[in-house]
């Protein structure tokens, strides 16, 4: 069962308040290992991860996080409010999404899709 999605950081203390602010959530800190948990309902019961290192793994993301937002106009601009960075929209066979970088630069998406992990 998985339970965690873990995300390396060099600055993780603050990407972890972010995605807590993203996902209306909260953070669980183990500063003394440099670990922070990121609790939200809207992970379904999953737990987001952001850990300290020193040298976060370079280039394009090789796994990322996929949102639906029944809104996803109003959701990408709360994001963007936030701190994320727009990158690109996106359609494909009438699904539409938009790609966004958070604070550290690590993508993710959201899409048309309704879902209960939305965002915003």
């Amino acid at each position: 069962m998985l339970g965690t999605i873990s995300v390396d950081s060099a600055d993780a203390a603050d990407l972890a308040v972010w995605w807590a602010k993203a996902l209306n959530g909260s953070v669980d800190e183990f500063a003394d290992i440099g670990f922070y948990v990121v609790r939200s309902d809207r992970l379904s019961g999953l737990n987001l991860a952001i850990q300290q290192v020193s040298d976060p793994t370079p280039g394009k993301n090789k796994i990322h996080l996929d949102f639906g937002a029944a809104d996803r106009p109003a959701t990408v601009g709360h994001l963007v409010a936030l701190g994320a960075e727009r990158i690109s929209d996106q359609e494909y066979e009438g699904l539409r999404w938009t790609v966004l970088a958070d604070p550290d630069g690590n993508q993710f998406c959201v899409s048309d899709a309704p879902s209960p992990d939305e965002p915003a």
